[in-house]
């Protein structure tokens, strides 16, 4: 069986994306190589889960519809108060919310990372069953109301 390890994300400023993912995110900061300007965290299923490399100022991310990656989701909790600390994290950290949604099997919201990469905070709604069943697959995507 497969799943998915971690993902590597290209930064301009290590420090400022650093503190993103750990302080609004999450995650914990489990180390860091090449002096520095690699950082991985670690939700705790993985040794990391995610590393960022400090390239500096360089293209990207390209936005739109496009091909390549959409977003990153991150579980931050098992209530919707979970999910109203981690907006209540983004907001105190001066980042925005650009999007919330009920997707029936979890909730979320959405934001951009210092780089502009779309990043996905949710909780699943404990009533769903998904590992019996894919009927959620069919649910609309909703309003939240948080």
């Amino acid at each position: 069986m497969s799943e998915l390890g971690h993902i590597v994300f290209y930064v301009k400023d290590i420090q400022r994306s650093s503190d993103f993912y750990e302080k609004v995110v999450g995650l914990n900061r489990v180390g860091s190589t090449f002096g520095g300007r690699a950082v991985a965290f670690s939700g705790g299923r993985t040794h990391h889960e995610l590393l960022l490399i400090e390239v500096g100022q360089a293209k990207g991310p390209l936005s739109g519809r496009r091909i390549g990656l959409y977003h990153t989701g991150w579980k931050v909790g098992d209530t919707l108060n979970d999910l109203r600390d981690a907006r209540q994290r983004v907001e105190e950290a001066g980042f925005k919310i650009s999007g919330q949604s009920d997707h029936g099997v979890s909730q979320s919201l959405y934001l951009l990372d210092p780089d502009g990469n779309e990043v996905e905070l949710f909780v699943d709604d404990a009533a769903i069953d998904w590992r019996n069943s894919n009927d959620w697959l069919q649910d609309p995507v909703r309003p939240l109301d948080l």
